[in-house]
């Protein structure tokens, strides 16, 4: 069924980069590994250096899954926005061409879940 508007729609987005303090929000996703359904959703500096999200805050997030102590850093393959994607862990979220409301998901090669399951 179409819908038509009976006015346009004036509202101003909430989750506009200026709402988060110098802040940007960084969705990241761990690849079959549906025990967490969705990205999460992170504000995160700018000039946050890539290599201490996944060292001091992924941990917190995803480290109470069998697998995340079974990582092979060096191993993960990064996809961001849908393409295949190289971070560069020293350098920042700036300098590593992520922006406000990007998403990005990794794959560990040879972790699928609990079981295998993708769970």
């Amino acid at each position: 069924m179409t819908v038509a508007a009976i006015k346009e729609y004036t509202g101003r987005a909430r989750d506009a980069v200026e709402n988060f303090h110098g802040n940007q929000l960084l969705f990241i996703g761990w690849e079959d590994h549906l025990m967490f359904c969705a990205p999460f959703a992170f504000p995160f500096p700018p000039t946050m250096r890539f290599g201490d999200i996944v060292e001091k805050v992924l941990p917190g997030a995803y480290g109470y899954h069998p697998d995340w102590a079974r990582i092979d850093w060096s191993k993960v393959a990064w996809i961001k926005s849908g393409v295949p994607w190289v971070p560069s862990f020293k350098h920042s979220l700036a300098e590593n061409g992520l922006g406000h409301k990007d998403a990005i998901r990794f794959r560990t090669p040879g972790l699928a879940g609990i079981g295998g399951a993708c769970s």
